[in-house]
């Protein structure tokens, strides 16, 4: 009996070796990736990433079959819950206002860059035009003419003041959550702009356009954070503050500079290339522009639509801009689903 439960006990071991028990037994030395039926993105919080959530959705769902889900939530959030596999698709990282998390997961192996979504944008502190030069047909004289760079605001704390704080300037800064928060946090020190400004932190993008907007239809002074595209800074007339010229090492060290050339890229998580390969091959071809994009933003604000109308919209637009990303079968069908 006891040679033959021996005998039963090597058979078994035998068996469990031979079917992968260990990693030595499995010749790939990896695991199977689980193909998706749901494709999820970000929504970190802007109109344009919302913008190309939906052309990435419309194309993804109509063309490929695939469902769609989206996650909105912090950059910081969303960027992880990229680098952990919750998020499969980014259609928007900044990666210099992330830089060094970027990198980081990048060189861990957790995301991979696909494609450059668009690159020639700018982002900063803007006042309205009028506030340096006036605005003749409206009336305005220039409230600070001299004013002309980020450092110069704390001499104008008049000009720029905090209902709440009177005697103080207000400067508004991107809303908490946003990479760039923190950027702009370390200006205000550098600069030293918190001897006469107060640094306010908005609640949302939407609050920040809501008080442009009324300062603006007042002729008011306001200094806010904001950037390109977007259809803030086509329908109003907007002046970027000046910064030293971008110096890597300087920023690094104080963000004593402009903001540095911004590649927005595409980005998905490490095995998305694995679980939806056309989908992957579709957005490694994803290419636009400020231009472009900004058309769309413009579209959602002028026609109050949301981003799923705006796209539409917009690929009905840029037929020949779109379809070149993917096959001809697939630009069928999309097509015929926009219609």
């Amino acid at each position: 009996m006891k040679k033959l439960l021996l005998l039963l006990s090597t058979i078994f071991l035998l068996v469990l070796a031979a079917c992968g028990g260990t990693d030595e037994g499995n010749d790939a030395g990896e695991i199977d990736v689980e193909q998706l039926d749901t494709i999820v993105l970000a929504d970190a919080g802007w109109d344009s990433i919302r913008f190309h959530n939906s052309v990435a959705k419309t194309i993804i769902e109509n063309g490929y079959g695939y469902s769609t889900d989206i996650i909105p939530g912090s950059t910081a959030a969303t960027v992880q819950g990229l680098r952990e596999g919750d998020v499969n698709v980014y259609m928007e990282v900044w990666t210099d206002n992330i830089k060094e998390v970027y990198e980081e997961a990048l060189d861990e192996g957790d995301i991979e860059r696909v494609s450059t979504n668009f690159n020639d944008n700018t982002q900063g502190l803007y006042v309205p035009r009028y506030v340096i030069e006036g605005d003749p047909e409206r009336g305005i004289e220039p409230l600070a003419p001299d004013l002309n760079t980020v450092e110069d605001l704390k001499k104008y704390p008049e000009v720029f003041e905090d209902p709440e704080d009177p005697g103080r300037g207000r400067v508004l800064n991107a809303p908490s959550g946003w990479a760039t928060a923190e950027i702009i946090d370390q200006k205000f020190e550098t600069y030293g702009l918190g001897e006469t400004m107060n640094n306010f932190m908005p609640g949302s993008d939407a609050a920040i356009v809501t008080s442009l907007a009324d300062a603006y239809e007042a002729g008011e002074g306001w200094v806010g954070y904001y950037w390109t595209p977007t259809a803030v800074s086509a329908q109003y007339d907007l002046r970027l503050l000046e910064e030293p010229e971008y110096d890597e090492e300087t920023w690094e060290e104080s963000k004593a500079t402009e903001f540095p050339p911004n590649d927005v890229v595409v980005a998905v998580h490490k095995d998305f290339p694995e679980q939806a390969p056309e989908v992957y091959d579709f957005l490694s071809n994803y290419e636009t522009s400020s231009a472009l994009t900004e058309e769309a933003l413009i579209y959602m604000a002028e026609n109050d639509v949301d981003a799923d109308e705006a796209a539409k919209w917009w690929m009905k637009e840029h037929q020949d801009h779109w379809t070149a990303w993917v096959p001809e079968d697939v630009a069928t069908k999309v097509l015929e689903a926009i219609e």
